[in-house]
């Protein structure tokens, strides 16, 4: 019995910090960068491919959510803007980071599940960000990713309220 309670637990863990997950956390420190410093994109990705524990990244992953989210940053910032309760300004550059990853996720990694999404990017708030940072983003994610991926949104509501029902 302890066997099976202890193998589902590894392989969460092990999934905690899959290529993907490091992928993700160093997208978030480039992006940082690019946010606060205003570095080039280019400059930055130098700059994080040297950095200790990237070689376990999934690397085109990274490339991708750097480069997407540097390139379609207006783009981005629309669609977050409107699910906001204050100007865009006023997000911290992790939250905002993290919500640009989440944003470029639902639209362009179809493989990557929404509710995986909304998850990892709740994950690197918590680590990351401020101490309710992670709230806020989740607060924002659900309603981009019913907007951005409205069949996956409404089975995953769907599933939820039998749960809800019970609180």
């Amino acid at each position: 019995m302890s066997m099976s309670e202890n193998s589902p637990a590894k392989p969460r863990k092990a999934s905690d910090k899959s290529a993907r997950t490091r992928a993700r956390e160093f997208a978030l420190q480039a992006l940082y960068q690019h946010l606060v410093g205003r570095n080039d994109a280019g400059d930055i990705d130098a700059f994080t491919r040297d950095l200790s524990g990237f070689h376990k990244a999934d690397s085109a992953h990274y490339d991708a959510l750097l480069h997407g989210c540097v390139e379609q940053a207006e783009a981005l910032d629309a669609q977050i803007a409107p699910l906001l309760d204050r100007p865009l300004a006023e997000i911290s550059p992790i939250e905002r980071a993290v919500l640009w990853i989440g944003a470029y996720e639902f639209q362009h990694c179809p493989d990557v599940p929404l509710r995986v999404v909304i998850n990892e990017c709740v994950e690197l708030a918590k680590s990351f960000g401020g101490t309710d940072g992670h709230k806020y983003v989740n607060g924002v994610l659900h309603p981009l990713g019913a907007t951005l991926r409205p069949l996956e949104a409404s089975a995953a509501q769907a599933g939820g309220r039998k749960t809800a029902k019970g609180d």
